[in-house]
């Protein structure tokens, strides 16, 4: 039985569907059948991000019974990805999202929900369909704030949260420390994307980071998270990750904490 992790955010801009996109690549690349699903209704841009541009069936006739669940995931290389509808307006409930897709939990390790960076009945329905949650945010106090919204929704609903993504980030002065955002959100940070314009370049190629620029630092943190939410261990040939090994940094550390306490080891 596979498990459903949301990747919400209340503020958009943070990056978080890419973060989706990234992850479910990263997660893909350790043989696990992954799925991703927009769950984003209002606004979608997850198919955006992959060339799915006007797919024929979306989650927004599936969630209106106007189309079984397999008729509208689609192949992106060696994962799927259910897209909702840009263009075609379709009234539907997103409190149905978690019943519409339970089947899913048989047919793939991992699903990853995209939520919609508002504080609305589309981000409620991506929380109640999800096993656990990963927040993302950036290193400012505006992003703080709404991220403090997201947990508390979150914990309201008794959703478990499994950490940040910090993303975006310049490692400047200017912006708060990591060890401000955990006691400010009192959630561990599990991954630091840098900011890097290949992300931006990735975006315009319509490919995943992870595959854009496979070695770059913001690559192999979505790489290390992806393994630790999998029971996996990520190994490195490069000296540059084996330094890193003997002085491990923050979010490894809480990498390592989140691994023992699921897996046991």
């Amino acid at each position: 039985m596979g498990k459903v992790v949301g990747i919400i955010s209340l503020k958009g801009g943070v990056g978080k569907t890419s973060s989706v996109v990234s992850l479910g690549s990263a997660i893909s690349d350790f043989g696990k059948k992954v799925l991703l699903i927009d769950g984003n209704l209002s606004s979608p841009n997850l198919g955006l991000h992959l060339n799915i541009i006007e797919p024929e069936k979306t989650l927004h006739h599936v969630l209106a019974r106007k189309a079984d669940v397999s008729e509208a995931i689609y192949n992106h290389e060696n994962f799927h990805i259910m897209p909702a509808s840009i263009f075609e307006k379709i009234d539907v409930n997103p409190l149905q999202l978690k019943n519409r897709i339970a089947s899913l939990k048989k047919k793939y390790d991992v699903i990853l929900l995209d939520s919609s960076p508002s504080l609305d009945e589309e981000t409620l329905a991506v929380i109640l369909a999800s096993d656990e949650l990963i927040v993302v945010t950036t290193p400012d106090h505006p992003t703080l704030s709404a991220t403090i919204k997201a947990i508390n929704l979150a914990k309201q609903r008794g959703t478990p949260l499994s950490g940040l993504i910090l993303n975006k980030v310049h490692h400047k002065n200017f912006e708060i420390s990591f060890a401000g955002v955990e006691d400010t959100l009192d959630v561990p940070i599990l991954a630091v994307i840098p900011y890097d314009k290949n992300m931006l370049k990735s975006l315009s190629n319509m490919t995943p980071y992870t595959r854009h620029k496979p070695g770059s630092r913001g690559s192999i943190e979505y790489k290390k998270l992806a393994a630790a939410l999998i029971e996996e261990k990520y190994h490195s040939d490069s000296i540059r990750n084996l330094f890193r090994s003997i002085t491990p940094s923050r979010q490894e550390i809480n990498r390592e904490i989140f691994y023992k306490r699921f897996f046991g080891e």
